[in-house]
């Protein structure tokens, strides 16, 4: 049975564009990949309890990377539905301190200071995973055939979740606001270049980036052969 993909896509604060999430419905239950940031918690809850989601039918929110707008209302969530929480174990950081850039590389002085200012979050949405992610993790116990890679790039403990219909939730390895691109804030590009190189081996179908709209992936790779 293919898998059932609503896309949950929700304003970022400060005019900066939107947000998706993604719920997933398997037989048996559903996984929310991505949060939202926490000026939408209302919005995604009223979402996901109009979608039938409740304590023990969400079985998991994974986590594509520790960016505020994708686990603003993790904690919430996690409170609200039973769910367990899962990242990568090395985006956990900012998590637990609420800052962005607690494991980037070193970056405009400014935009350090300002960061937690403007984007991170309370201690009270802070929190620490239940489950720890790595390449090729099977999601299959909760439900979902789906599994999990690493893809770094835009962060340290950027993933994927490739489905078992060749469908990929990309987090922001892309974007596609104007067209199917890298995401414009990459941490390290070289890692990011490699992540796409990676990705030619499963012969993904389409992709659901976390801002903007779903795209087929040949369309990229049309645009881009040989080189990201």
């Amino acid at each position: 049975m293919p898998l059932k993909i609503k896309t949950l896509s929700f304003a970022l604060p400060f005019h900066m564009g939107s947000v998706n999430s993604f719920l997933v419905e398997g037989e048996r239950g559903s996984i929310l990949i991505d949060t939202g940031s926490s000026n939408c918690r209302a919005a995604i809850t009223r979402e996901l309890e109009c979608a039938g989601c409740a304590p023990g039918s969400l079985k998991l929110m994974l986590l594509t990377h520790g960016d505020f707008d994708h686990i603003g209302n993790a904690a919430y969530l996690r409170n609200q539905f039973s769910a367990k929480i899962a990242m990568h174990a090395d985006d956990c950081g900012m998590a637990e301190r609420g800052d962005m850039f607690c494991n980037r590389q070193k970056s405009n002085f400014l935009i350090r200071q300002a960061a937690p200012l403007l984007f991170g979050f309370g201690r009270s949405a802070r929190f620490q995973p239940d489950l720890l992610l790595d390449d090729g993790f099977d999601l299959s116990a909760f439900e979902v055939d789906a599994r999990v890679l690493s893809i770094p790039g835009h962060s340290m403990g950027s993933i994927g979740i490739l489905t078992g219909d060749h469908d990929l939730f990309c987090g922001d390895l892309f974007e596609n606001n104007r067209r199917p691109e890298l995401n414009s804030i990459m941490d390290d590009l070289v890692a990011a270049r490699a992540s796409v190189e990676k990705l030619r081996q499963f012969e993904i179908q389409t992709v659901y980036p976390g801002h903007g709209r779903p795209f087929p992936m040949a369309l990229y790779l049309k645009n881009k052969p040989n080189a990201t």
